[in-house]
């Protein structure tokens, strides 16, 4: 199993962060790498909602299924996220801070077959790559005007 943390703080008020990245299918307008993101389940978002999406990693498609397992608005929002490859669970923390919000992630990623040998590369390049993920989401939505 590979573990991946980081933080970064969001100039922004703490629901704003929280509502934004909650709803999946804002991830394409910041993450460069995420092709498509759709909602799959009814109702509004929240603990249970269900995304399908698909990302570009080495070359390929890789789809995705994004379920919301916990939903404490605008604290605590935690998913399961399963691909061919791997599991991943985890939660993002918001918390308000002078000036905006600081986003804690935490993810566990179990990676599945022949995958699972390359735990230890899987936690390399995945930190580097939540690190630019939620760095082009902070800069979405501290240049964005967003819609109220």
């Amino acid at each position: 199993m590979a573990r991946i943390d980081g933080e970064i703080i969001i100039g922004r008020p703490v629901e704003v962060v929280f509502d934004f990245t909650a709803d999946q299918r804002n991830e394409p307008r910041y993450n460069p790498r995420m092709i498509r993101a759709d909602k799959v389940s009814d109702g509004p978002v929240g603990k249970g909602t269900v995304f399908r999406s698909t990302a570009k990693s080495m070359g390929r498609a890789v789809e995705m299924r994004i379920e919301l397992t916990g939903y404490d608005r605008p604290g605590r929002l935690a998913s399961h996220t399963a691909t061919k490859l791997a599991d991943i669970g985890g939660a993002l923390t918001f918390d308000p801070v002078p000036g905006g919000t600081r986003m804690r992630w935490s993810w566990s990623v179990r990676p599945k077959g022949a995958a699972r040998l390359l735990a230890p590369v899987i936690t390399s390049i995945g930190r580097r790559q939540e690190q630019a993920i939620w760095t082009g989401m902070k800069r979405y939505l501290e240049t964005a005007q967003l819609r109220p």
